[in-house]
């Protein structure tokens, strides 16, 4: 089960013939063990219907659950979050009326 949980976390969502063919497991062991990984909520699963050169391929696309990938390289880092800027140093723009009918 580690096997392929690893493998999902290296590679992303996947179909259950490319999780097999990656990890060398039969196709039978691996549809059995992502139901069990499925249903201790290790691996999140939907059965999906591909459709090849006109031929219908129905196959378990899963990903690890709760699994976050790192960033790629060449992002951008997020911007900093700016504090706001105090009054002090942040005068108003006009002055009211009533400031300049007291003068």
């Amino acid at each position: 089960m580690q096997e392929i949980l690893q493998y999902l976390k290296a590679n992303g969502e996947q179909l259950d013939a490319d999780i097999a063919a990656g990890t060398g497991v039969s196709l039978k062991n691996v549809r059995q063990l992502l139901t069990e990984l499925s249903a201790k909520g290790d691996v999140i699963m939907c059965r999906t219907t591909r459709y090849t050169n006109g031929k219908p391929v129905e196959g378990m696309l899963c990903r690890a659950s709760g699994y976050i990938p790192p960033a790629s390289p060449g992002r951008k880092p997020k911007p900093a979050q700016s504090s706001p800027i105090p009054e002090s140093l942040n005068p108003p723009l006009r002055q009211s009326r009533q400031s300049s009918a007291k003068k």
